[in-house]
């Protein structure tokens, strides 16, 4: 039996990167998927994946940080597939500037997109769950840059950061209801969204501090995020899975010789 049969999905920032990774997956697996972004041609291009699979599949456009699109990205899910099982929260962007040079508007919409929808996210996707009675998953995408600091993107760190906080108490308050909230937390991932960050020199640096010597493609992610998502995590919440070939455990200095002969 696939190991989401009979489960409803939605992922926010599901129309490319990881999160359309996850949500091929999950489709794969057996689960109903709702793709929530902005991009109508790629979120369709998504669902015709979904539905390639032998799942159904359903795209939304929203903004992830309003209120009224995220109380009707769950109402028209709940409405579609009669049930939401399992809540993604994935959607992120990103503005580079160093703390100096970072504008108040910049810094709110990076909060309100990368944060804020997190919790509404989290909010309206649990009330569903509660009323069900059946339990549920809330996995909520982080980075290792919630922990490790990554200049010029401070808003985006700071994100990153509170999202990480708010999931453990999240987890807390929703235990009683058998509905776990983990954290999902990606290392260099090669995305739409990070690929021009990757230059030459970025990716050398790179393959020197990670121990297995390369970047996750949106798939590594995925199976991760599979994982939280299905009754095998039963018994894990309130915890950060990271994915990150190493780079946050490794404290080795690069290229030093440790055994001198």
């Amino acid at each position: 039996m696939k190991r989401l049969a009979g489960k409803v999905a939605v992922i926010t920032g599901g129309t490319a990167g990881i999160g359309a990774g996850i949500a091929k997956l999950f489709a794969q697996e057996g689960a109903n998927v709702t793709v929530v972004g902005r991009n109508r041609e790629r979120g369709l291009q998504v669902v015709r994946a979904i539905e390639s699979s032998g799942s159904k599949g359903m795209f939304i456009q929203a903004d992830v940080g309003v209120k009224e699109d995220t109380v009707r990205y769950i109402d028209e899910t709940l409405s579609a597939f009669g049930g939401l099982h399992i809540m993604v929260n994935n959607a992120a962007i990103i503005h580079q500037a160093q703390v100096v040079d970072t504008l108040e508007e910049d810094w709110e919409l990076i909060i309100r997109n990368n944060l804020t929808s997190c919790f509404l996210g989290s909010k309206y996707a649990a009330q569903a769950m509660i009323k069900q009675g059946e339990g549920g998953r809330i996995i909520n995408v982080s980075s290792i840059h919630a922990t490790l600091s990554e200049p010029s993107c401070s808003a985006y760190t700071a994100a990153k950061g509170g999202i990480e906080a708010f999931t453990r108490t999240l987890a807390t308050e929703l235990a009683p209801h058998k509905i776990t909230a983990n954290i999902l937390a990606p290392g260099a991932t090669y995305t739409e969204l990070t690929l021009p960050m990757y230059t030459p020199s970025v990716k050398e640096a790179l393959f020197k501090r990670i121990p297995l010597k390369d970047i996750a493609q949106p798939e590594d992610i995925a199976h991760a995020a599979l994982y939280l998502a299905s009754d095998e995590s039963r018994y894990m919440t309130g915890s950060t899975l990271t994915i990150d070939g190493g780079y946050v455990m490794d404290g080795s200095l690069p290229d030093a010789a440790y055994w001198e002969k």
